[in-house]
């Protein structure tokens, strides 16, 4: 078996924290891709030369571009920055 350094050794941290901002970030960029579809489907010309379609197809899309990016923020959030809690369970005192 070859004698290979791992990410973690490689890199001195491990990957999941450039994972992290980078979902982070993609979320922000899916989020402002859909209000830029939003808003560029009101004004004319705004950029029909570089994803042409009609005003309704860009609502459309970029209502889901938006709704996308929102979802993978709360899920990155959830899943990324949220402190972790000493216990699964709720505690339930007796009284």
């Amino acid at each position: 078996m070859l004698n290979t350094p791992t990410t973690e050794e490689r890199l001195g941290h491990s990957p999941q924290r450039l994972v992290r901002w980078f979902t982070l970030f993609m979320s922000l960029l899916y989020v402002a891709l859909g209000v830029w579809l939003w808003v560029g489907a009101t004004q004319p010309g705004a950029a029909g030369a570089l994803l042409p379609l009609n005003s309704s197809a860009r609502h459309i899309l970029g209502a889901v571009f938006f709704g996308y990016g929102v979802l993978r923020f709360i899920r990155t959030l959830r899943l990324h920055f949220r402190n972790p809690s000493t216990t699964s369970e709720p505690s339930h005192e007796s009284r």
